[in-house]
């Protein structure tokens, strides 16, 4: 395997960084395939680590042949548990690394939108909790239905009229307002 790496400093970052430009596959000194590494790149000052380097789509292939006529097709090529520090080597050990897994990956794209769902709705219940009203101080009941008191004509002439029955006077009112509710 040889690896080529190149370096070059970017002024937003203010510091130099390395980053994999190619994978060449040597067998009895000749080159028998080229692959081009895409997105595998770190600070100079630390190494690079990905769980799966490969050609391969099922590992987000980060290797590409470099050509279509190339010999590179035939080749499958996978690096497991894959690290690499080009520059800055201190006594045979790596450096803090810069892994490759994304921060938001669908299980967490996924966790945060549900996430915010949840909030939702919480808030939502919230809200109707704090805006809910008691019945008991909006109704205002002036009488029972079940009884009424007998009331003089004088006072109440207009309201009631009088039944007729079997030689007992009683009266019902025209008006039946119980209760008044405000809203």
């Amino acid at each position: 395997f040889r690896f080529l790496l190149t370096t070059s400093y970017y002024e937003l970052s203010v510091q130099n960084w390395f980053s994999l430009h190619r994978l060449q596959l040597l067998y009895n000194h000749s080159i028998q395939a080229t692959f081009n590494a895409t997105r595998i790149y770190a600070p100079a000052s630390y190494s690079y680590h990905c769980e799966h380097v490969s050609s391969l789509q099922r590992y987000d292939a980060l290797l590409i042949p470099s050509s279509a006529n190339d010999l590179s097709k035939l080749w499958e090529v996978t690096f497991i548990d894959f690290q690499i520090q080009g520059f800055n080597v201190q006594e045979g050990h790596f450096a803090y690394a810069k892994d490759c897994a994304s921060f938001f990956s669908p299980a967490i794209l996924m966790g945060l939108v549900m996430s915010l769902i949840l909030l939702l709705v919480l808030a939502y219940a919230l809200h109707m909790l704090i805006h809910l009203k008691s019945l008991d101080r909006h109704y205002e009941c002036k009488a029972s239905p079940a009884y009424f008191a007998q009331m003089k004509d004088n006072d109440m002439g207009d309201e009631k009229e009088p039944l007729r029955s079997s030689g007992n006077e009683s009266y019902e009112l025209r008006n039946q307002e119980f209760c008044k509710i405000y809203i």
